[in-house]
């Protein structure tokens, strides 16, 4: 096999991954976008914040995480990927259950409490469990309404360092608005 060929099918497969195994060119070309810029945004505000290097690694890849994910759940690929037959509220309320980058940021990154990691993972689960147990029709209008919500508590209730306050407002949209609700 050809250099290029391999370089294609690596490609493929990281963009299988990280994206949807169907992933069209632009849905791609923004995905990747959001995430470099997002981790670069997040990455200047940690260094303005003059974080050694490990708090600043784990602060760029949840920013290209989290800002590149937000778009990614929000493709067509996507949807079909995770809202595919077959797909239960179990599978969803697992997959934000599996985002806890709340608490790696409380590890790694002075400043940013357990407290905060707690209430920010219970609020993104919270918010799960109303949106799915909703009826179809409602699931919209109901994870808008507690993504507000959750926002709100989230960046009024607890102290998290100023390099951090996009972190609870861009998980909620990720997880909430982008991966929870279908295609229509």
């Amino acid at each position: 096999m050809r250099a290029g060929g391999s370089a294609t099918a690596a490609a493929g497969w990281l963009d299988a991954r990280l994206l949807a195994p169907d992933a069209e060119r632009g849905e791609r070309v923004v995905c990747y976008a959001s995430a470099l810029a997002g981790t670069v945004l997040a990455t200047v505000l940690a260094l303005r914040a003059q974080h050694t290097w490990l708090p600043l690694t784990v602060i760029a890849v949840v920013a290209f995480d989290l800002f590149g994910g937000t778009v990614v759940n929000a493709t067509r690929s996507a949807k079909r990927r995770f809202h595919r037959p077959g797909r239960s509220w179990r599978h969803h309320l697992a997959f934000v259950a599996a985002h806890v980058q709340p608490f790696a940021l409380a590890l790694l990154v002075p400043g940013f409490g357990w407290i905060s990691a707690g209430l920010v993972h219970a609020l993104t689960l919270a918010g799960a469990a109303c949106v799915l147990v909703a009826p179809a029709d409602l699931r919209r209008p109901v994870a808008f309404a507690v993504s507000a919500l959750a926002i709100t508590a989230a960046t009024t209730s607890v102290a998290v360092p100023d390099e951090l306050a996009w972190f609870a407002p861009v998980l909620v949209i990720k997880l909430l608005l982008a991966h929870l609700l279908p295609e229509r």
